[in-house]
């Protein structure tokens, strides 16, 4: 800390992966066709549930709001990324480094909270169906979701927002993108107090949600059992879907903020951060597209109700 020049940074350097042409051509042609199938993807999953009366139900209304959110990470972080490959200095301002952070991370938050209320939606519906029109009614579902945009922004940026961390010289971030723990890297002060917060909050966003989608599980699982075997499989089968979504997008998260601490300072994170801001909205919509009939139907019939 002692060789670092106290002088505050108001702009950084994003170092990417890499500063051969060739590796970076390779990489815009991958991300570019990734985020072309991130567009699509999510885009059909939208116009498809907002075009069929037949999925205007809650489990669909979540899976649209759930596509926005993709598209929404998605862009935050990927048309960077693409025009650095082809960028000598690769820099961001402080203002645009920090929108792209709060954008990224209050989507990631209430994300993990959209997928417990999913969770949430499907114990109501396996385990307590007489009561789903009452539970889950538009009214609960609009609510619900509003909740859990203001918890998020609550849990999740107001504190990140009283954190004071002054960012000084080199300006390098060891990353794509602005990374809440490559940013911290860059502080002049010591960060054992942010750091701190930062896994705070991130296991009362993150971990605390993820638990709740354990507990909801566990309790569909014990209700399926109980029902006939016929039955079971088309019960569970409505679960699959979330389930697939849920294990990429936690454990993710997981790995990226509780994984091993060397991988602040390493490539790893890096890696991670790939995975959960760019692959995984691009293989949502495929996942549930291929283990969802009506959304299948929908698609090869649209006009048809």
């Amino acid at each position: 800390m002692s060789a670092r020049n106290r002088t505050i940074a108001t702009e950084f350097i994003l170092l990417g992966f890499s500063s051969d042409l060739r590796v970076n051509i390779c990489l815009f042609i991958l991300f570019l066709a990734i985020y072309v199938a991130t567009i699509i993807g999510n885009g059909l999953i939208i116009l498809v549930i907002l075009m069929n009366p037949r999925l205007h139900i809650p489990m669909y209304f979540f899976l649209c709001i759930l596509s926005f959110m993709d598209l929404c990470t998605s862009t935050a972080v990927v048309p960077k990324l693409l025009a650095d490959l082809f960028s000598a200095q690769r820099s961001i301002s402080l203002g645009a480094c920090a929108l792209q952070f709060y954008t990224v991370f209050l989507v990631s938050g209430t994300e993990s909270l959209l997928l417990a209320l999913m969770a949430y939606d499907r114990y109501v519906a396996i385990c307590r169906p007489l009561h789903y029109p009452v539970l889950m009614s538009w009214k609960t579902c609009h609510c619900l979701t509003a909740l859990m945009w203001i918890v998020s922004f609550g849990i999740l940026i107001i504190p990140s927002l009283s954190m004071s961390l002054e960012l000084c010289y080199p300006n390098h971030i060891n990353h794509f993108m602005c990374e809440a723990l490559a940013i911290m890297q860059l502080a002049c002060d010591d960060i054992f107090g942010n750091t701190v917060l930062m896994l705070l909050t991130c296991f009362i966003g993150l971990f605390l949600p993820f638990l709740f989608v354990i507990a909801s599980y566990g309790c569909i699982i014990s209700s399926i059992l109980k029902i006939p075997s016929k039955s079971r499989l088309k019960a569970f089968s409505t679960c699959t879907s979330h389930i697939t979504v849920v294990v990429l997008a936690y454990g993710s998260a997981l790995l990226l903020y509780f994984g091993p601490s060397s991988q602040y300072s390493t490539k790893h994170g890096k890696y991670s951060s790939v995975f959960s801001y760019i692959i995984c909205p691009s293989i949502n919509p495929l996942i549930y597209t291929l283990n969802n009939k009506d959304v299948k139907s929908t698609m090869r019939r649209p006009k048809k109700n």
